[in-house]
């Protein structure tokens, strides 16, 4: 069960260090040609989290 706290833990330090790196871009600085990823990875990354969630309530509970 640690184990699984422990990779979740490391997951969403990763995913907020990459927010973050991502925030600190300005707009201008970007080709024109680039597309910024917006809303869609937040999504995915909620929707795992979610995920992990509920798999670790349902193993606890077994």
């Amino acid at each position: 069960m640690k184990k699984a706290y422990r990779i979740m833990g490391m997951v969403m330090l990763f995913t907020c260090l990459l927010s973050l790196k991502a925030l600190a871009i300005d707009g201008d600085d970007l080709p024109a040609d680039d597309v910024p990823i917006d809303g869609g990875l937040s999504l995915l990354v909620a929707a795992g989290v979610g995920y992990g969630i509920r798999k670790v309530k349902g193993n606890r509970k077994k």
